[in-house]
């Protein structure tokens, strides 16, 4: 399968944080025969590892989370219409009139309401939208819908991956199973390149809800280098230019506390020698991604971050390059080809 049938694959396969298990199966299916072996711990990361050649071979370890923003029911009313609030960080302003499936003891199809305009107060019509006062409507009766939903079940919007024009689509989740597919193109490149290091690939878990599976993954493989792949701000109207990226023109290296400098300076030099575009994107905080969580783990890691520019961030019409999720796997693959014990000798200090 090529980039983008991937991509679809996984985008259009529900796995919100906490309930990841179809993804992890699909993952698992694309990279079982990338790696020397795949395992699921418990938190249900999907660990692959790719044995590098000699002795004394470092680690490095790639994570890019496979989990997607969503819904969870917590009321159904008398009249059948359910109540519900974010799994993760969902704008209510992008969700009415929204399409979605419920998965409760079977598949509920519903579409999301909201009060009409004309019945709005005047005070009210310059508000946003509180999520408590939208509601899923199945169509059914409360009892009809009583019987085969129940508090606490998941839902997510319906969305199709969408091609557009310049290479770039359009879907759910592409944050951050487009970070997923950089892995899966980054061990597809190391098939044909000699290595040293041992990689690790991890399609993480609840990134979202507080990049937990990044925590538990990274202090049980303690690499010597940690390299998240996540997405990040595109370029788009009413967007500063200072806090984004332009979609095509390369994968966006984060420099900030949270990153080593002589990794990003390792990256830098490979981007330039391969003749891979690059961007870069300032985090002077933590990067929010599973970034943060690598480079605290243990004794601490040395971490980078390499992020797609996407527009749309956390709707359901988030959209990347997949020009640039090629190059991003690429120049990762490039990475690792040249990393061997006396690079990570040299991260012990600044």
């Amino acid at each position: 399968m090529n980039t983008k049938a991937i991509l679809k694959e996984l985008t259009e396969t529900t796995g919100v944080s906490g309930y990841e298990l179809d993804v992890a199966i699909k993952v698992d299916k694309h990279i079982k025969n990338l790696c020397d072996e795949v395992n699921m711990d418990r938190l249900g990361n999907v660990i692959g590892k790719k044995s590098g050649e000699g002795k004394n071979r470092p680690k490095v370890m790639l994570a890019a989370h496979m989990d997607e923003i969503g819904l969870m029911v917590t009321e159904i009313d008398d009249d059948g219409f359910i109540r519900f609030t974010s799994v993760g960080g969902i704008d209510p302003r992008t969700l009415p009139s929204q399409e979605v499936t419920v998965y409760g003891a079977e598949e509920v199809f519903g579409i999301i309401g909201a009060k009409p305009p004309h019945l709005t107060h005047p005070s009210e019509r310059g508000k946003a939208i509180d999520m408590y006062d939208l509601f899923i409507d199945t169509g059914l009766s409360g009892g009809e819908v009583k019987k085969k939903v129940r508090v606490g079940d998941i839902a997510v919007v319906n969305r199709e991956l969408t091609d557009l024009l310049s290479d770039r689509v359009a879907g759910k989740a592409i944050d951050d199973r487009a970070g997923v597919c950089v892995m899966i193109e980054c061990l597809r490149q190391l098939q044909r390149i000699k290595h040293q290091c041992d990689v690790y690939t991890v399609a993480t878990v609840q990134e979202e809800v507080g990049i937990r599976g990044a925590m538990v993954s990274t202090y049980g493989i303690v690499p010597d280098i940690g390299i998240a792949i996540d997405v990040s701000f595109g370029d788009m109207p009413g967007v500063d230019p200072q806090n984004s990226s332009k979609l095509g023109a390369g994968p966006a290296l984060a420099i900030g506390p949270n990153i080593h400098p002589n990794i990003l300076k390792k990256l830098k030099e490979v981007a330039a020698e391969w003749g891979i575009s690059f961007q870069i994107e300032t985090e002077p905080m933590q990067s929010g991604t599973d970034a943060s969580a690598m480079q605290i783990t243990r004794g601490g890691i040395a971490t980078a971050l390499v992020s797609l520019p996407q527009r749309y961030m956390h709707t359901s019409v988030e959209s990347v390059s997949l020009k640039d999720i090629k190059n991003a796997g690429k120049l990762l693959a490039m990475f690792i080809s040249l990393i061997d014990y006396k690079d990570v000798e040299g991260l012990k200090c600044f």
